[in-house]
């Protein structure tokens, strides 16, 4: 077995973004917003600025701790990508057999799809994070800094329309994300 002493790997960051590190903890500022980043659960990995980078490093690395590393890299990354163009994910309401309606309820941070497949009974999906949603038509439209918040709303949009139990070629109703990626 082989292992790599040190291991680091490096983030660059763009002009238009301002990054701060305390301990573990990452906060970066850029023009759409800010997010912070507790890293703390990574005991073996160091962060620190150096010429403009995000240094990720890591000592006596084995597979875990290189793994945990690039991990962490990517974060950083896509935290950058947040804050300077966001996230956006688009999902396609389908309703064959019964109108479905799609209301967000910004109060109580939900998504509510009323009569679908003629229940009467209201399905609730959540929001999570700072995420955005928006109905336009037969579009919903998840937008967000934090990738993470944007990902889990548009899954749990989609997921409250699962239809257990039913043939999908005959009973394609539902919420389906068709379009991710960066809002610009």
């Amino acid at each position: 077995m082989v292992r790599r002493l040190h291991v680091a790997e490096t983030v660059e960051i763009p002009e238009n973004v301002t990054v701060t590190i305390e301990g573990l903890k990452v906060t970066v500022k850029g023009p759409k917003g800010e997010l912070t980043r507790d890293f703390s659960y990574a005991r073996d990995v160091t962060l620190r600025l150096e010429d403009g980078k995000v240094v990720v490093e890591t000592f006596l690395a084995d597979r875990q701790r290189k793994a945990l590393t690039g991990t962490i890299a990517a974060h950083i990354r896509n935290m950058i990508t947040g804050v300077t163009k966001g996230y956006r994910y688009k999902l396609k309401i389908i309703s064959s057999h019964f109108p479905m309606t799609v209301v967000v309820d910004e109060k109580n941070r939900i998504v509510r799809i009323k009569n679908f497949i003629g229940e009467k009974a209201d399905r609730i999906a959540k929001i999570y994070g700072d995420a955005k949603v928006k109905v336009s038509g037969s579009d919903v439209i998840v937008e967000g800094l934090d990738i993470e918040g944007v990902g889990l709303t548009a899954a749990s949009i989609e997921r409250a329309t699962r239809i257990p139990d039913r043939d999908r070629r005959v009973f394609s109703d539902g919420i389906f994300i068709y379009e991710k990626g960066e809002a610009e």
